[in-house]
């Protein structure tokens, strides 16, 4: 037998070796993962290894169900893929579903989500909590806590040991599910990253139908899209294009950049009928290129906030700069049928099901009808979102559900002191869904409570405002990073994040870059003199993150 012919059956055999040892690693993955299928103290439903798929890796996948209607998956990474951590992925929305977390897969991480205890397919929007005081209680705190603890369970029965670490993330619904944990289990987590949490959750829903009832109201007097043609369609949101221009004009220099960002929109003053005056409708006319009385108002009371009959605001309004994020959002207009978002979204059937005590009834077939006569005496009696008074807010008529779903207890000691552990919010200053307002003042009240004031709370929370950044992502100022790693890297390696970096891009390229400073500092620029306002210098470097 000749050396070469020796050698190349000698690499067959350790080909054939080595292809019959991955098959029995992946017959012992298999094995392993579907046993987990027999685990005694849980209830699951399946068990079995997805192989790779693109950028994700193979994984153990698992689904359980907690009684009476919460759902769950965990993602287990193979366990010499495993970076030693548990993460419980947040949810957006009423959920309804079970959302999937690859990338935190393909980084190592295991990670839980859950239906939140209801299945949108059937029970889309707010309707599962229809006469359901059950489902109201899981998807308010009760169905994210019972995941973790199933998930760690899984975690701990597949690694054959607890994680190391355990971590949430979450933004929007998943932002109010981080603070709830902090708050009522305080033992569950090492680390918390709660992004625009709707945590003052009732009186975000009511404020919501509140500004959609302004713009609806007198057939829609004072609507902010304007029918140009006499077609009857709102086919033009010129307006908001010019307010935003209006409020950019007066105060997007006040950070020191003009970039159409405003770096705070509280340092920013603009009265709407004094910066409009000059735009004002001649006496019964209207069109895109003026404001009619009734459009002011709509927008003083967009910029308020909601208020009772005794002029109390109930919620913050929103912020000056974000005019152009109100359009999907709150604007009936042609390109979403006169069905804005937050009608069809998060508010519109909100006081049906989510806001009473007793619920008062089915939401209307077509919501976007004013003119539209419920049906008190049907089978299942109607309630339209037009209906609702934001009085009932102020009148105490959401208490019970408040004490349910809102999630603003100050008093974070036992998570932060006691837990040791570490807690990130972050907030867009356009998000036109939630307040960024309503974040400041929770933050500050629970610095205040729990550590007597921020600069004692530094070494166990800290809040990033983002400029521009819209509802958990968008909007004209940087607004992408990665949101869980300085988190690890401050509870793991005690590093605290002193600044993050965020970057904005257009056509997938990155034409602005920020330091996102921990509050109550901001990010000012010390590039080269003269040159803050070309965009070549908005680098991350050439801004420091000060106390104004």
């Amino acid at each position: 037998m000749t050396r070469t012919l020796s050698r190349s059956l000698f690499a067959i055999s350790l080909l054939a070796g080595s292809i019959q040892m991955a098959q029995a690693q992946s017959a012992a993955d298999v094995q392993a993962c579907e046993a987990l299928a027999y685990t005694p103290n849980l209830t699951i439903l399946s068990a079995d290894l997805r192989p790779a798929s693109g950028s994700t890796p193979a994984y153990c996948y698992v689904r359980g169900l907690i009684g009476p209607a919460t759902q769950y998956h965990v993602q287990l990474p193979l366990p010499s893929q495993w970076n030693g951590r548990f993460l419980k992925w947040g949810d957006g929305g009423k959920d309804g579903d079970l959302d999937f977390a690859d990338h935190r897969v393909a980084e190592g991480y295991a990670v839980a989500n859950s239906n939140m205890g209801h299945d949108s397919g059937v029970e889309p929007g707010s309707q599962f909590g229809y006469n359901n005081r059950q489902a109201e209680i899981d998807f308010g705190y009760r169905s994210v806590h019972l995941t973790v603890m199933a998930g760690k369970e899984l975690v701990e029965r597949y690694y054959r040991k607890a994680p190391d670490y355990s971590y949430f993330e979450g933004c929007s619904t998943g932002g109010r599910q981080g603070l709830m944990e902090a708050q009522r289990f305080p033992e569950d987590f090492d680390g918390i990253v709660a992004g625009a949490p709707v945590n003052y959750y009732q009186a975000m829903n009511a404020a919501g139908v509140w500004w959609l009832q302004r713009l609806f109201k007198d057939n829609f007097a004072g609507n902010l899209a304007v029918d140009t043609d006499g077609d009857g369609s709102f086919d033009s949101t010129k307006l908001l294009e010019t307010l935003n221009d209006r409020v950019l004009a007066k105060c997007d220099a006040n950070d020191g950049v003009r970039d159409g960002v405003l770096g705070n929109p509280l340092s920013c003053q603009f009265n709407p009928r004094t910066e409009l005056s000059d735009m004002m409708c001649a006496a019964g006319k209207s069109g895109d290129s003026c404001f009619t009385p009734a459009q002011v108002q709509v927008i003083e009371d967009f910029y308020s906030g909601p208020y009772d009959s005794r002029g109390t605001v109930l919620y913050p309004g929103k912020a000056l700069g974000s005019e152009r994020e109100w359009i999907n959002l709150y604007i009936p207009n042609a390109r979403n049928r006169n069905a804005p978002t937050m009608l069809v979204g998060p508010a519109g059937d909100h006081v049906n099901y989510l806001f009473y005590e007793e619920d008062p009834g089915v939401v209307i077939p077509d919501m976007t009808r004013p003119t539209y006569v419920p049906g008190r005496h049907a089978a299942l009696p109607e309630f339209s979102w037009l209906e609702f008074d934001i009085n009932d807010l102020s009148a105490g008529k959401a208490a019970l559900m408040s004490s349910i779903m809102d999630a603003t207890d100050p008093d974070l000691t036992r998570f932060l002191k006691e837990h040791d552990g570490k807690l990130l919010i972050y907030h867009g200053w356009s998000d036109s869904l939630s307040s960024a307002k309503a974040t400041v003042g929770y933050f500050n009240e629970m610095v205040n409570t729990t550590f007597g004031g921020v600069e004692a709370a530094m070494d166990s929370t800290r809040f990033f405002l983002a400029p521009g950044m819209g509802h958990c992502s968008g909007g004209p100022g940087p607004n992408t990073w990665d949101k869980l790693a300085p988190l690890v890297e401050w509870v793991e390696k005690g590093v605290a994040p002193d600044r993050i970096v965020a970057t904005h891009s257009s056509n997938g390229q990155v034409d602005n870059e920020r330091p996102l400073c921990p509050s109550p500092q901001e990010a000012v620029y010390t590039g080269p003199a003269g040159g803050a306002d070309d965009p070549a210098n908005w680098k991350a470097a050439n801004f420091s993150c000060r106390v104004p």
